[in-house]
């Protein structure tokens, strides 16, 4: 199994130094978010600053780019890093999309199935394949003179993996995706009800193996060296459920636990400014689906409960400002636990 962590974001130094502390601990992977900074910049520094373990954004946020542009950075990245970048996208929602970022809103579905085509479309002109002739009813590229092809690397294009919850999302991951990010708000009944249910219908139509698909994620992970520290961090994680179960498009996640009508009050709830109350209102058993929850000496074998047989990455860290403690020793010990996903095609 591949465990995986975040990366200081808060400033460009800090970001080189957090990478490559990260890959001397023995990470298989870094992945950074599209929060409060820009998820491509630190991946650069990243790329120059170690040698051998993954980098990703988890999640780069699709819309708010043109496929050209997220192309030619997902292009540059992969040539740095020599073939170890993976582009993860998400749609976001309407509300950040709209009055966060500025860009209009529709379906989302099919507006990102249309964007990864573009991407790989863009991708084989780029090497040479194809003329670009990419038109959809989203998105359009058809011009691409010679002086403005980058040059010829030795690397395969980057895989992309796309963010989902919802049955729709994680069919189009399963098409026409090389992974899926799944979101740390998950219950290990959503992931076997939902997650997998849905993948399959994607890979029956598009002919995809599993082993080549990388399923990452699916749930928090809490644990310390001792029951204070990891008392604190399931505090952490209880307000993040409070936080994402306020959102409607996660609900479904909510009543695969039972828990089909909190939904709506945590809504309200941020409706009325009640942000610091949202923890209160997650009970113990929804925090325990949500998450392995263990002290450092238990964690692994919880790991392996709550995960294996499904995920094939877990993360160690939801957020750069609640970095892992986990020791090399345990990450060695989670690396040798089972997973299905064997590497991408594309590499």
């Amino acid at each position: 199994m591949r465990i995986i962590t975040t990366v200081d974001q808060s400033n460009l130094n800090a970001s080189q130094a957090s990478a490559r502390a990260a890959e001397q601990r023995g990470f298989s992977g870094i992945t950074t978010l599209e929060n409060r900074h820009d998820p491509f910049l630190p991946l650069a520094v990243a790329a120059l600053a170690t040698e051998s373990m993954e980098l990703s954004t988890g999640v780069a946020i699709a819309f708010l780019r043109s496929p050209m542009s997220t192309a030619h950075i997902a292009w540059d990245l992969n040539a740095a890093s020599r073939g170890r970048f993976v582009l993860g996208l998400g749609t976001q929602i309407k509300a950040h999309n709209e009055k966060r970022f500025s860009v209009p809103w529709g379906p989302p579905v099919p507006r990102m199935r249309e964007y990864v085509q573009a991407l790989r479309a863009i991708w084989r002109a780029w090497r040479g394949e194809e003329r670009l002739r990419f038109e959809g009813e989203h998105y359009r590229f058809t011009l691409m003179p010679p002086n403005f092809m980058p040059e010829q690397t030795e690397f395969a294009p980057p895989p992309v993996t796309l963010a989902a919850v919802g049955p729709a999302m994680l069919r189009l991951a399963g098409e026409v995706a090389d992974g899926v990010r799944l979101h740390p708000f998950c219950t290990r009944k959503y992931l076997e009800q939902q997650v997998l249910p849905n993948l399959e219908v994607g890979f029956a139509r598009s002919g995809r193996e599993r082993h080549n698909f990388e399923i990452n994620g699916g749930g928090f992970l809490a644990t310390g060296k001792d029951d204070e520290a990891v008392a604190e961090i399931a505090e952490w994680v209880r307000y993040r459920i409070g936080f994402y179960g306020s959102t409607p498009a996660y609900w479904p996640v909510l009543a695969s636990a039972g828990y089909a009508d909190l939904g709506e009050k945590l809504n309200y709830m941020t409706k009325q400014g009640q942000w610091d109350q949202l923890a209160a209102e997650i009970p113990d058993d929804l925090l325990h689906a949500c998450a392995a929850i263990g002290r450092h000496d238990e964690i692994v074998s919880i790991i392996e409960q709550r995960f294996a047989g499904i995920s094939d990455t877990v993360h160690a860290s939801a957020s750069s400002e609640q970095p892992s403690d986990l020791p090399a020793d345990l990450l060695a010990d989670v690396k040798k636990l089972p997973q299905t996903f064997s590497g991408f095609a594309t590499s």
